[in-house]
C-alpha cells in the first residue's frame, strides 16, 4: 500500500464500524448517481475507494454482514474488469446504477445510522 493510502485507512480505522457502514454506503450511492454522468473515471475511483473500505471493515462486524459486504466488493471488482464495455452499454450502466442503489440502503440498513437517536 502506498503512503496516500496508509494514512486513509488510519482515518477510516478511526470511525466505529456503524460510521464506516455508512460511508460504504455512501459510496455506493456516490456510484449510482455517477452511473447518471458522464463521469466514467469517478465511478472507477469510488469503486476502488470502496473495496478498500471493504477490506478494512468486513473482518469487525458480524459474519453474515460481513460475507454481504465480501459480496459486494467482489461484484465491485468484477465491474472493474469489464467497465469499459459496462460504460458504453446504457443497459449494463442502468443495472450497475440499480445494483449500487440496492446495496446503498441495504448498507446503510446494516449500519443501524438511521435507527440510533440524534
Amino acid at each position: 500500500m502506498n503512503q496516500k493510502l496508509d494514512e486513509k485507512k488510519v482515518r477510516f480505522q478511526s470511525d466505529n464500524t456503524s460510521t464506516r457502514l455508512g460511508h460504504i454506503a455512501s459510496n455506493l450511492a456516490r456510484i449510482r448517481t455517477f452511473c447518471n454522468t458522464t463521469y466514467k473515471e469517478a465511478v472507477e475511483s469510488v469503486a476502488d475507494e470502496t473495496i478498500w473500505f471493504i477490506e478494512w471493515t468486513a473482518a469487525e462486524i458480524e459474519p453474515e454482514y460481513a460475507e454481504e459486504l465480501v459480496n459486494i466488493q467482489v461484484q465491485l471488482a468484477q465491474w472493474k474488469l469489464t467497465f469499459d464495455s459496462i460504460w458504453s452499454d446504457d443497459s449494463e450502466r442502468r443495472k450497475m446504477s440499480e445494483q449500487s442503489s440496492a446495496w446503498s440502503e441495504r448498507v446503510l440498513d446494516m449500519s443501524g445510522l438511521l435507527s440510533q437517536s440524534i
